[in-house]
């Protein structure tokens, strides 16, 4: 039998880049790809944030909570773009990551935490969009090794980090 410590490097399946976006501007509009160049010194290559906070170099969403905060909204669906995160996953239950890297193509990140809405959420969602979206930000991570990520890429879970 397993212990619950053992249980957390164990995931049902692998996850999948489903959309990735950059903004080269700040405040400005989201940029859909179909894929990205990765430094361990810039992060996501082309993003405002590039060069930046080493512990938010990548924000990542879950695809299965794109339906859940369009829902909380009044929408049908919801376009990745205006959560202005960097990459839609599918596959995986992001918030179980924590601590743990991820390789995706050859790219190897390492999760940082979560990413917690901003109040800009409110104006792109409309009234509630903040709260819609508490719970389902996604997270933040580190680049330990670039490369390139591209849509249809595999998100291997690889191991549970020691803190640092």
């Amino acid at each position: 039998m397993q212990n619950i410590k053992d249980l957390f490097d164990v995931f049902p399946r692998l996850g999948r880049v489903e959309w990735i976006g950059i903004r080269p501007e700040r405040r400005g509009p989201v940029e859909v790809v179909e894929s990205v160049n990765v430094s361990e010194k810039k992060g996501l290559i082309g993003d405002h944030y590039s060069g930046q906070s080493g512990n938010r170099h990548v924000t990542l969403i879950q695809a299965e909570h794109l339906p859940v905060v369009a829902a909380l909204t009044g929408r049908d669906i919801l376009d990745p773009a205006l959560l202005r995160r960097n990459i839609v996953i599918s596959g995986l239950n992001l918030l179980a990551l924590k601590d743990h890297q991820l390789q995706i193509g050859d790219v190897v990140l390492k999760v940082t935490g979560q990413c917690h809405p901003c109040s800009k959420m409110e104006a792109t969602l409309g009234p509630g969009g903040y709260n819609a979206m508490r719970g389902h930000g996604g997270l933040t991570a580190k680049v330990i090794q670039g490369g390139v990520i591209g849509v249809g890429d595999a998100v291997v879970v690889l191991s549970v980090t020691t803190s640092a």
